[in-house]
């Protein structure tokens, strides 16, 4: 869950009033951001480049039985759209800015969790993989974009494989997305299970830092961020959401 926050800047500028003529050169590229897979940690998939793709440098990615599956986010940043189109083009689609003139597109989906100007975290899941658009069948298209243009795809600084089929497996999100514990007080108890009625594995105290890996939907907590039926796994157990700060409204991980 999170609190909303406000942030303002000023810019200013003068100009000197003598005739001049000033060569301006241009501001370097900024480097681009440690993007992962758009799947869940540990996942295996398939991802296609062809020279006839459109645009060339996008990946096509599969596996058995993806059809519905989660599409998480490459790397933290705000939601600039999402789109639909129908069965054209990209059909139901998102792209994330990244910062620094970086974007990253996800199409062809059957779903979306997420909101124009939402913020997200590596490894949050927005979508559910699809057919939506001019697709043959479930996949996702996916590209990593700079200053308006697709580039070549690397996933922790690798380039993938231009041209052809390879295996890739997912680091996003593998160590989990941090969550602070706000109770007012008291420890939050960690569960065997998404339940109040699930045993106790243990507490973690007011203050604490936990990180989720996936969450499940059970009993409904009235919490210090609302009331909420979602519970994060963490470690081997589940605590109540509705407790816990995240930056975000909406899931941070995945469905487990």
């Amino acid at each position: 869950m999170r609190m909303p926050t406000r942030r303002l800047a000023a810019v200013a500028a003068t100009a000197a009033a003598v005739p001049a003529f000033v060569a301006l050169s241009a501001a370097p590229a900024l480097a681009a951001p440690a993007f992962q897979m758009p799947f869940p940690c540990g996942q295996t998939w398939s991802g296609q480049t062809r020279s006839d793709h459109s645009p060339a440098n996008a990946v096509d990615f599969n596996r058995d039985g993806d059809d519905g599956d989660a599409v998480t986010a490459a790397a933290s940043g705000t939601v600039a759209r999402v789109e639909n189109l129908g069965t054209e083009s990209y059909g139901l689609w998102i792209e994330i800015d990244h910062g620094g003139g970086w974007r990253t597109r996800y199409a062809h989906l059957s779903g979306e969790f997420v909101s124009v100007g939402q913020g997200v975290a590596a490894g949050q899941q927005i979508g559910t993989l699809g057919t939506s658009g001019k697709s043959s069948g479930p996949h996702l298209h996916f590209e990593e974009r700079s200053n308006g243009s697709a580039v070549k795809i690397s996933f922790n600084g690798a380039q993938v494989l231009y041209w052809g089929s390879g295996n890739y497996t997912s680091g996003n999100g593998c160590a989990g997305a941090p969550g602070t514990v706000h109770t007012g007080g008291i420890s939050l108890t960690v569960r065997t299970g998404p339940h109040t009625t699930d045993g106790s594995l243990g507490t973690v105290p007011n203050g604490g830092t936990v990180f989720i890996t996936c969450y499940k939907r059970g009993s409904s907590v009235a919490g210090t961020y609302g009331t909420s039926d979602i519970w994060d796994k963490v470690g081997s157990g589940y605590v109540a959401d509705s407790y816990l700060y995240t930056g975000s409204d909406q899931p941070v991980a995945p469905a487990c």
